[in-house]
């Protein structure tokens, strides 16, 4: 999408979008010829919702390519992925409000456990709580390293964040994580001949975090991905006149969201309490990027059923959405987190937009093989969605004369 066209052609309105978002909301059936995760729950809110909808799937990146959490995202949010490129490392960075400077290399870390022949056993050490987590940062955050400041802080669970702060560094670094199990974790390797120093470095850390760590269990490694420097984009505000917020409870998702400028707001909890901090701030804003994590998490770990449970949950809150009388709501997710696979896959992820503006389809329930026949088609460039939304919300003026 060409942002400087959306932000010429922008207008004010009272309206109000949502933009639901259950992360790895895509699926695939357990059984060939069976359904998908989101097809075998019950979900008659949602079902009801398609009727009264355009449906269709959306593609995150672009045909066959798996994506990031951070591209699915910056998608949805009008940002085309394939142009507007930013790693973990920033994101995670955002996520937890660390000062990051226009020089810093950030990379998203992941404690894992390793066995006695240095092999990964599992990338994210049992899921090991934030307190546990914390405890290990502040471990690493006593590495020295020449001419350079580090910084390890805690994110969530296994999920760390390590920044090097110093001149000359550069993002141009490969990633350690191998996102696989029963091999070592990779070595860095600098992508460009400017980032020989930076690699250097991220070898001397990563050298005396696994003998800082070597007697901890299960998280006796850590393993390094995303690293980035902070980008200068155009403001989701200016872009699409909107005062947008986003409620999100895993940092990540906090960082993308203020990447991009929205305001975060403080939640806690668990999704009931996503949609009382919804509530409460209805008034003060155009546009909500609500997002629900733990539908990918059950993807990722292969747990077919307990994914189902999540989205039927989320079945349940949608009537307390809804009753806020949003003149745009978007239901879709990132992108597509099949527990058969237990990891992120290329498929189109489902969609609908209901609109008080809008004219439904024919879709009458909400899942994979419905959402083919919907007026959104099937495989539409995630970018595409919110400039759509912007028109159902009478926020967008005539092309041309």
């Amino acid at each position: 999408m060409d942002l400087d066209l959306i932000a010429q052609l922008q207008q004010p309105a009272d309206s109000k979008i949502v933009l639901l978002v259950m992360d790895g909301l895509g699926g695939l059936p357990r059984k060939e010829g069976g359904r998908t995760e989101l097809e075998t729950a019950q979900t008659p809110n949602m079902d009801a919702l398609a009727t009264r909808s355009i449906c269709g799937l959306h593609q995150p990146v672009a045909t066959g390519v798996t994506p990031g959490s951070g591209p699915a995202h910056l998608g949805l949010f009008g940002y085309d992925p394939l142009v507007y490129h930013v790693q973990r490392g920033v994101l995670s960075a955002l996520g937890i409000d660390f000062p990051l400077e226009a020089q810093d290399v950030a990379a998203r870390g992941n404690f894992c456990t390793i066995d006695d022949r240095g092999r990964v056993t599992d990338r994210r050490a049992g899921r090991i709580p934030t307190e546990v987590g914390a405890e290990l940062c502040e471990i690493l955050s006593q590495i020295e390293l020449p001419g350079v400041e580090v910084f390890v802080e805690p994110v969530k669970d296994y999920r760390a964040l390590f920044v090097l702060r110093g001149e000359g560094l550069s993002e141009a670094i490969s990633e350690t994580d191998p996102q696989a199990t029963g091999v070592p974790p990779l070595e860095p390797q600098a992508l460009r001949p400017e980032a020989a120093k930076t690699a250097e470095l991220v070898k001397q850390f990563l050298a005396q975090a696994q003998d800082a760590l070597a007697d901890r269990h299960p998280a006796n490694g850590i393993v390094l991905r995303g690293f980035a420097q902070k980008p200068n984009w155009p403001s989701f505000s200016d872009v699409y006149g909107l005062r947008a917020a986003a409620i999100a409870l895993y940092p990540m998702y906090r960082g993308v969201a203020k990447l991009v400028g929205m305001e975060v707001l403080d939640v806690h909890g668990e999704i009931e309490d996503e949609v009382a901090t919804l509530e409460q701030a209805w008034g003060d804003y155009d546009f909500f990027f609500f997002h629900v994590k733990p539908t990918d998490s059950a993807g990722e770990d292969g747990d077919f059923d307990r994914k189902v449970g999540l989205i039927e949950h989320v079945d349940t809150l949608l009537p307390r959405i809804l009753a806020l009388d949003p003149d745009v709501l978007v239901v879709t997710g990132d992108h597509s987190t099949p527990a058969v696979l237990k990891s992120h896959s290329w498929h189109p992820v489902p969609a609908m937009l209901y609109s008080k503006t809008g004219r439904p389809d024919s879709v009458t329930s909400f899942g994979e093989k419905a959402c083919l026949a919907g007026a959104i088609g099937p495989r539409m460039p995630a970018c595409e969605l919110l400039p759509l939304a912007l028109g159902h919300a009478l926020r967008m003026q005539k092309y041309g004369a």
